[in-house]
């Protein structure tokens, strides 16, 4: 049955909350400081901490229990770790080119198998004595761009096979342990994530794009049954005698537990944090206590465990909560220990070691995609008391409630509505999508926001119309963007959410290591529950056209968009200008208007700001970034002399900020409101988001928020009046050269000739960045160190 009255035991469990100092004491930890994220949200990670790498994205336990290997697989440096339990440290790590998700001890403990990613075959590591030692690996094809790319792995040493789930060609692979050869394949109708035998020869395999999980038996290799789970099925879990099959659901924020002897669902555990809510739990690791008792739950995007009292399956009751790292991707249990690897870290990190110019060294790490280093999170199992004082510290993390999700923040007649449906006097609205520019590299040298001015790369002569429209309109100097990059900031930017396949899958394309750019609606595996604000709108009754954003070589990338779309504008070629974007815009609004049907909503992607770098023959940096500003200019003028601007808004923002430095953090950036209920002359420092920015447009549309993020965080009401200004808008004219192109060959054009800019990011991005400051500031200036804030907020522990 659905465990609907989780959320009610918690509510009475919080009667017994002791303060947070006892919680800790109780657990045997020291108090923890509260560090808020750029996204709103808030960690308290319980338990001590060891560093783990780069995105650590699963972990597997010996079969005695006394070692757990971690894969760590983010954009930089990726490796093997093996840490000792009983003692809490690493006695071992091994560097891998490629590696992804899976992870498996053979039942010895003697031996460690891993996935090697898009080279498309497994590690095979011999284990003695605490260290790893690379021994064979078993090919399953030729390395990328072969498309197999395998994730989960099982051992059965019973019958000397080893088992592989693949994501790109959607197969189960039958492996040889002894003869470390491929002895079969099997297609599957859907990419799977992973796989687990039986004590009675089954194996299981979540397959991650359908809602369900395939049966096979493990020597026939005949296929069984299909099992239903939640959607995005993700990590399973086995009670030690089989009969429990326990399915993590990332997209439905749930848990399946089903019977494996009768193939019957015995109920679904809801691990969100309360009922009914939208994705954003992005439910994603399972572990169950020595005793099978207790169901341990990663909710990845909550930042926190659920936990469940499972000795009775079908009866199962939720027993609380406790707060982890920031986005944790995998737990497990070793004897009275509770072991959870945190992809993200702990907060938005420092990066003083910035690679200097000149050396040829260039730090990957010092990049937002690989900054936030990895850590395991180890505490002692908390009794009921402790663990009610944990859920209390993970609900006061979380900004997302049941009635934010209901009544946003704002103030009785403002434009934007703080409930859904209510009205506004704004019908039309405007979404521009930039690309990658930090708030200082652009808007830092503005007195009257928070810039450092000696990071600003594109100042008011490059950007008179950003410039003009932060002064004339709204400052936003405390701004953050939701994602690292772009293949999972065009999700954020458009559904308020990145599902587990774009957050997990993105660091092996952005390292450089394979795989493909289909974020942006190309690939149904990456689109969240419920779809984008297309979707919404469609089932709103709110009419809608995109302009560039997800269609691609004047094409639909995704299904929704299909008729809803303009077929002559080009989404992302930098050798067309944005002006041309705008005036293919101008040219479709027109004719919309002229015959009564602009769209209730429209996105328009100018993407020109990326620029090129120095590639010779391309469009210089500050002519890219000047033809990017004078689109937006000429943009907002065109609507505001319409008859449309009296009831319009144009939201603009960046869909990350991978490309730059920023004093204050790595996620904070640019981003500017226009229209008539707009307050003029206005510098609004409170903290916004991408998700924010969403719920406004939502608000003002009727639409209810997309996901647990959006429903959470601060609508932008401050930036609005009830008391409309009609005045257009004035274009400033651009003050540089528009057609200005690199033509010089030196150091930096050469570099600038390796990167791909025919596909989005497809760029090292640090590297990109230096040459961008050189191209700007001199080749040779130095680029000063970008700055990261730590984010810590201590809160105030109560007195005894």
């Amino acid at each position: 049955m659905k465990n609907s009255l989780f959320f009610l035991a918690l509510l009475l469990a919080f009667s017994a909350c002791r303060s947070p100092r006892n919680a800790n004491a109780n657990s045997g930890l020291r108090p923890t400081p509260r560090v808020q994220l750029p996204n709103g949200w808030s960690l308290t990670p319980a338990g001590r901490s060891l560093r783990l790498g780069d995105f650590p994205m699963n972990t597997a336990l010996s079969p005695d229990g006394k070692l757990l290997a971690v894969t760590n697989n983010g954009v930089g440096h990726q490796f093997i770790q093996l840490i000792d339990v009983a003692a809490e440290k690493t006695v071992d790590s091994l560097a891998v080119g490629k590696a992804f998700y899976g992870l498996a001890f053979g039942s010895n403990g003697q031996r460690l198998y891993a996935s090697g990613g898009t080279d498309n075959w497994i590690l095979v590591y011999a284990v003695n004595n605490q260290k790893l030692r690379r021994d064979t690996v078993i090919r399953l094809g030729p390395p990328t761009p072969t498309k197999i790319w395998p994730v989960g792995l099982a051992v059965d040493d019973a019958r000397q096979r080893l088992f592989v789930c693949t994501k790109e060609d959607s197969s189960l692979y039958v492996c040889n342990t002894r003869t470390f050869t491929v002895e079969r394949k099997i297609r599957l109708e859907s990419e799977a994530y992973t796989c687990i035998v039986s004590p009675a020869g089954e194996v299981f395999i979540t397959l991650w794009g359908l809602k369900k999980v395939a049966v096979f038996d493990a020597a026939t290799l005949a296929r069984k049954a299909d099992l239903p789970a939640g959607d995005h099925p993700n990590e399973l879990m086995l009670s030690k005698n089989g009969q429990f099959l326990f399915v993590a659901n990332a997209l439905d924020n749930s848990v399946s537990v089903i019977d494996t002897r009768s193939r019957k669902t015995l109920e679904t555990l809801n691990a969100a944090l309360y009922p009914n809510a939208p994705n954003g739990s992005t439910t994603n690791s399972l572990a169950l206590s020595p005793d099978e008792k207790t169901l341990y739950v990663a909710n990845a995007d909550n930042n926190c465990l659920a936990v469940f009292n499972v000795a009775q399956p079908g009866a199962s009751r939720s027993r609380g909560f406790i707060p982890t790292g920031w986005y944790p991707t995998s737990v497990r249990t070793a004897g009275s220990k509770i072991l959870v690897a945190n992809g993200k870290g702990f907060s938005s990190l420092p990066n003083p070691e910035a690679p200097q110019p000149g050396t040829g060294k260039y730090r990957q790490s010092q990049y937002i995609g690989a900054l936030f280093l990895g850590t395991l999170s180890i505490l002692d199992q908390p009794d009921d008391r402790a663990l009610a004082d944990f859920s209390k510290l993970v609900y006061a993390n979380t900004p997302y409630t049941k009635d934010k999700e209901r009544m946003a923040a704002g103030e009785p007649g403002n434009p934007i509505p703080m409930r859904v449906g209510d009205p506004s006097p704004i019908k039309h609205v405007f979404y521009i999508i930039k690309e990658n520019r930090t708030y200082d590299q652009v808007l830092g040298d503005l007195k009257e926001g928070n810039g450092d001015p000696a990071l600003c790369l594109f100042p008011e002569k490059n950007t008179p119309n950003e410039h003009a429209l932060a002064r004339e309109f709204v400052l936003l100097d405390n701004f953050y963007v939701d994602a690292e990059v772009s293949a999972d900031g065009h999700n954020w930017s458009m559904g308020a959410y990145a599902t587990d396949y774009v957050e997990k899958t993105w660091p092996t394309d952005y390292g450089g290591r394979g795989g493909q750019y289909d974020y942006e609606g190309q690939r149904q595996l990456a689109h969240p529950k419920g779809g984008y604000i297309w979707d919404h709108c469609q089932r709103a009754g709110i009419s809608y056209r995109t302009y560039g954003e997800f269609a691609d070589d004047y094409k639909p990338n995704y299904p929704t968009i299909a008729g809803h779309f303009c077929p002559g504008y080009s989404a992302w070629d930098l050798n067309i200008q944005d002006i041309e974007r705008e005036r293919v815009w101008e040219h479709d609004f027109d004719s919309l208007l002229a015959i009564g049907r602009v769209p209730q909503f429209n996105t328009v992607r100018f993407g020109n700001d990326h620029t090129s770098g120095l590639a010779k023959g391309a469009y210089s940096p500050e002519a890219a970034v000047a033809d990017n500003d004078l689109a937006v200019g000429r943009f907002i003028e065109h609507l505001s002399k319409s008859s449309l601007w009296k009831e319009s808004v144009v939201f603009i923002l960046e869909d990350d900020a991978q490309d730059g430095a920023d004093h204050v953090d790595a996620h904070r950036s640019i981003a500017f409101v226009a229209g008539p209920y707009v307050k003029r002359g206005f510098v609004d420092h409170t903290m916004y988001s991408t998700s924010g920015m969403l719920r406004t447009m939502e608000l003002i549309l009727g639409l209810p928020p997309m996901s647990q993020y959006d429903a959470g965080a601060t609508p932008m009401w401050r930036c609005f009046t009830d008391k409309p200004n009609f005045k257009p808008y004035a274009l400033r004219p651009a003050q540089v050269s528009l057609d200005t192109r690199n033509l010089a060959v030196n150091e930096l054009s050469r570099i600038s000739e390796t990167f791909n800019l025919a596909q989005l990011d497809a760029v090292p991005e640090r590297l990109f960045n230096e040459v961008l400051w050189k191209a700007v500031k001199g080749e040779h200036s130095e680029m000063p160190a970008p700055r990261r804030s730590a984010w810590v907020q201590v809160w105030e522990e109560e007195e005894d």
